[in-house]
């Protein structure tokens, strides 16, 4: 498939999820690119296979998850200006928000794994503004060539 059409789905999705916080039908795309139903389908297929953190429900046309939302709670929960946004993908993806809200406050709302006690991050374009607790440290204990194999819809 042209690859400047799988730019401009990627863009028209993640405007949507950003604007709406929900995720387009295939059949959205269809309309939006003047297409059939069924290419509007194979488009969204496509855009899932190139290897972007993104992918379907099983077994299903449904977007379950684009970078760097994520459309099933997880323990990432987004705000912008105090308003629910849905869930972050990951704890690292759920920072990378804050670039799609300029000049808006963006909070993540988690809670530790290890401890159970709740995190709260607050930035704005890029900088943050507060944490609680203070110092806090973010690691991945996958090796970044493994992250694929460990998404939870591969």
């Amino acid at each position: 498939m042209d690859p400047a059409l799988l730019d401009r789905a990627y863009d028209f999705i993640l405007r949507r999820m950003v604007e709406g916080g929900e995720p387009p039908h295939f059949s959205d795309l269809a309309r939006a690119f003047s297409i059939a139903p069924e290419d509007g389908k194979a488009l969204l297929r496509e855009l899932m296979d190139t290897g972007i953190p993104c992918w379907l429900y099983p077994d299903t046309d449904y977007i379950a998850s684009f970078a760097p939302f994520n459309l099933q709670p997880t323990h990432y929960r987004i705000a912008v200006d105090g308003q629910r946004r849905g869930f972050g993908q990951c704890g690292f993806e759920a920072l990378a928000v804050t670039w799609l809200y300029p000049g808006r406050t963006v909070a993540v709302d988690s809670v530790c794994l290890d401890c159970g006690e709740p995190i709260r991050l607050e930035m704005r374009d890029g900088k943050l503004l507060g944490s609680a607790p203070a110092g806090l440290h973010g690691y991945v204990d996958v090796p970044f060539g493994e992250w694929p194999k460990n998404r939870a819809y591969s």
